[in-house]
């Protein structure tokens, strides 16, 4: 069964109240960024523009575990918990204009990505230099920028916090930008090193990017940040930290099979990109072992040779695509999501959450890993 993502997070106008502190913060941005340059103000539209997508399940996810753990609805508190999840949404983003330069990625959320758009203004200005070089710039700047709002709306949602609140969030959130900067690099030598010739090697190398750089922080980092700040005991910290990374190792599991079979309609994303970004991923890793398990040396060879080839046409993804469903590798990942996800609902079963937190929990954990963007 896939959940709504829209109707989850907006419950308790929690969409509404995060957008709100980011909306507020890209006008104060463009404040700041008017009294140091009129050319300036490109930089605060390439941050509203990341800032409009997105689904906010980091935030929804922090909110929710906060009630889960004793937060009331209204009041102050809520308010400064709203604002961290506005933070995790501006991590993400700085997360996300970095990854596409990393990554050279052309699209992010169906408009181009920030290192392209930024290459394009350099065009057509007529401006000197490598344009590419230009865009690569920007969008790392746009990164550190994001970044540093990120920890402008942490710090000051901690403000009003008790000290002791406010130092075990810190503690959360701290690890969790470390671990994202980790597996980065992980996963940027990852793709570095050489691939295909062990293939079970592969597969844990891909899943220890996974957990570092997208499963702890999408959801296990959230919901644990939510429950520090409802004051949660170190045991119930613990058992957060245990159901969100299964969890969120099945969303990211999720999000590698929608890079190469969803559909672009709906994820944002040309079809094959992954593929023509040469992904190292769990999927890929799985389909060159059972490939080779079956002596099919050709779709071996394909899948070596083809992944990562820029150049790949339509065709060429299809072709990729086909023979990667041929070997069975996404049923592998159905069923391995499905585990996963089997392991975390378990836990959250176990977990006496009242309701309606509960309920909401629940359903944007089904909404990771039984999406279709």
């Amino acid at each position: 069964m896939t959940l709504s993502a829209p109707s989850l997070v907006d419950a308790d106008d929690v969409r509404d109240r995060v957008d709100a502190v980011l909306a507020r913060h890209v006008a104060q941005l463009r404040t700041v960024l008017a009294g140091a340059s009129d050319d300036a103000d490109r930089l605060a539209d390439a941050v509203a523009l990341m800032l409009s997508g997105g689904k906010r399940l980091r935030a929804a996810f922090c909110y929710w575990s906060w009630r889960a753990h004793g937060g009331p609805a209204g009041g102050p508190e809520a308010d400064a918990v709203i604002q961290v999840g506005a933070a995790l949404e501006l991590f993400q983003a700085a997360a996300l204009f970095h990854d596409d330069v990393m990554d050279d990625s052309d699209t992010r959320r169906g408009f181009p990505a920030a290192h392209r758009a930024f290459a394009r203004l350099h065009g057509e200005h007529a401006l000197t230099g490598d344009p590419d070089r230009f865009g690569m710039s920007a969008a790392i700047l746009l990164g550190d920028l994001t970044l540093v709002a990120s920890e402008q709306e942490f710090a000051s949602a901690l403000a009003t916090q008790p000290a002791q609140r406010a130092a075990r969030a810190r503690a959360v959130f701290d690890l969790m930008r470390t671990e994202v900067t980790v597996g980065q690099y992980l996963d940027v030598l990852a793709q570095a090193l050489p691939w295909g010739d062990d293939p079970e090697r592969d597969e844990v190398r891909s899943r220890e990017v996974i957990r570092a750089k997208a499963a702890r922080y999408s959801v296990e980092h959230p919901i644990t940040l939510g429950a520090a700040l409802a004051d949660a005991d170190d045991a119930e910290l613990a058992a957060c930290r245990q159901l969100g990374l299964p969890l969120g190792e099945a969303f990211q599991l999720r999000d590698d099979l929608l890079g190469v079979f969803g559909d672009p309609a709906t994820t944002g994303k040309p079809a094959g990109d992954d593929l023509r970004e040469g992904k190292r991923t769990v999927l890929t890793a799985r389909a060159v072992a059972r490939a080779r398990a079956v002596g099919d040396e050709a779709t071996v060879t394909l899948l070596r040779t083809r992944l990562g080839d820029r150049a790949l046409t339509e065709a060429d993804v299809t072709q990729l695509a086909e023979a990667i469903q041929a070997t069975g590798a996404p049923d592998d990942m159905e069923q391995l999501i499905d585990s996963l996800a089997t392991v975390a609902f378990g836990l959250m079963d176990a977990r006496g959450w009242p309701e309606p937190a509960r309920s909401q929990l629940v359903g944007l954990a089904h909404a990771a890993v039984d999406r279709l963007a």
